[in-house]
């Protein structure tokens, strides 16, 4: 059940991001409805590790370093390895090979907190898990 509900949540998360990104950049690259599932389960695993009563800044600013470093480990194999070029961030601000960069880490911060909420209202509505609650600060 366990590898099931992981599954569905992988599928439910990459196809939220490829949402955002195509609302976002017009564009999408499949590759990228894989990455978003697995930051998807990553951000789910915060509330399944720590208690309800963190806060949830603190569960966004853990989301994003997650999300950085997923996004920095494709960017490496997508863009760099393989050359696909489905993003590059060299002309923003703080970016690290073009694959990460400042700004996109705070929005990230930001997106996750929807990710939290919506991995949160899965696991109660569809696998009958606790009833979400949090506390911002």
């Amino acid at each position: 059940m366990e590898l099931l509900k992981a599954f569905i949540l992988f599928l439910i998360g990459g196809t939220a991001y490829l949402l955002v990104e195509l609302l976002w950049r017009g564009h999408t690259h499949w590759s990228m409805g894989v990455v978003g599932g697995v930051c998807f389960l990553l951000i789910g695993g915060i509330n399944e590790r720590y208690p309800w009563d963190m806060p949830l800044w603190r569960q966004c600013a853990i989301a994003a370093a997650m999300i950085t470093a997923v996004e920095f480990l494709s960017g490496c194999i997508l863009n760099l390895w393989l050359g696909w070029n489905i993003w590059d961030y060299s002309g923003l601000y703080g970016n690290i090979l073009g694959q990460v960069c400042l700004p996109y880490i705070a929005a990230w911060a930001f997106l996750s907190a929807g990710g939290i909420v919506l991995d949160d209202i899965c696991r109660w509505k569809l696998f009958g898990e606790e009833k979400p609650r949090y506390r911002v600060f």
